[in-house]
């Protein structure tokens, strides 16, 4: 039995509907859908709450025994998937601007002036490219 069958057998053991835990709870009858549904968890205060409600206690609530779906191993994966969304963010961020600045290099090298000065050297910024290149 998962998390969300144990909160509607509960519920429904009460005879409550989910409006009228929500109100109890203080939140959306959705929320408590969510959490029947195993969309969502509850928070810890939340859990509180309906242990409360429900006269049990949190180990009974949360661990259930052998056969209740482990809540502690979808909240490690969760927070799994949380940290990995973030890690992908900051990896798409940090690869969008070394694209720009490399498509910013190549932009000044197109755009800049070659020259031969007093001396007889050629100046020009070769340089860019291949850093522009590299940063692609």
């Amino acid at each position: 039995m998962e998390f969300g069958d144990k909160i509607k057998e509960l519920r429904t053991s009460h005879q409550l509907t989910q409006e009228t835990v929500a109100i109890r709870l203080n939140v959306t009858r959705q929320a408590v859908s969510n959490w029947e549904n195993n969309r969502n968890l509850p928070d810890l205060e939340l859990l509180i709450l309906i242990a409360s409600i429900f006269h049990i206690s949190l180990d009974e609530l949360i661990l259930g025994g052998s056969n209740v779906y482990n809540m502690t191993e979808k909240l490690i994966k969760d927070s799994s998937k949380t940290r990995r969304a973030k890690l992908n963010l900051i990896t798409t961020l940090v690869g969008t601007f070394l694209l720009f600045f490399g498509f910013a290099c190549l932009f000044i090298k197109a755009n800049s002036v070659e020259y031969i000065d007093k001396s007889g050297f050629l100046r020009e910024n070769f340089y860019l490219l291949p850093i522009g290149f590299l940063l692609f």
